[in-house]
């Protein structure tokens, strides 16, 4: 027996940003998640990246869910085309339905947002919450002063090797969703997000 479709949760910028590769390559994730048949779990937005990336796996055929807070759903224009569009009273239960929902999760480019959906997932992993793998797609090197400040707090001890290397980093969409695809389906009996 086929386990079921794989759910994939991403954080990404409610704005589209400077470069056009950002908006291409969240196209590109969005578009390969509904190629194989896979659920998007994403912020619930139709503007930016957010908006890209659903209507991407929408069109490719997969299945998306959004989540957003009552406070956002007019300034990051809810979607209204989305398979499920929960709309929540604040961002900690956003948060934690989005992860409850995904068997992994990746970031884009994004702002101050993306960076504490990001660190809180990558958190509580490390508290041992969870074991889904965590990706970041590193568009035109985007995240590339990120990585680099990481590697400083390794240096500097307040940041395990093995911690940094929980989170995989990649610039091609296909390739990331392979690397975390296995993982995801290894953590999928044992994780528990009613910790949190």
């Amino acid at each position: 027996m086929s386990l079921p479709a794989l759910s994939i949760c991403v954080y990404c910028g409610s704005r589209h940003g400077e470069r056009p590769g950002y908006a291409q390559a969240a196209r590109a994730l969005g578009e390969a998640i509904g190629a194989r048949g896979w659920q998007l779990v994403y912020g619930g937005g139709k503007v930016g990246l957010m908006g890209e990336i659903a209507d991407a796996a929408l069109a490719a055929g997969g299945r998306v869910v959004g989540v957003i807070p009552e406070s956002l759903k007019q300034r990051e224009v809810g979607h209204l085309g989305l398979h499920e569009l929960h709309v929540v009273p604040d961002m900690h239960v956003r948060k934690q339905m989005m992860a409850e929902r995904a068997d992994a999760f990746i970031a884009l480019p994004g702002g101050i947002g993306t960076l504490e959906e990001l660190y809180e997932v990558w958190t509580w992993r490390q508290l041992g919450y969870h074991d889904q793998p965590i990706g970041l797609l590193n568009v035109e090197g985007y995240y590339d002063d990120l990585l680099r400040f990481m590697r400083h707090s390794v240096r500097e001890g307040f940041l395990s090797a093995a911690q940094l290397d929980a989170v995989h980093v990649a610039q091609d969409p296909q390739a990331l969703l392979l690397t975390l695809a296995g993982q995801a389906r290894q953590a999928r009996a044992t994780d528990d997000f009613s910790r949190i």
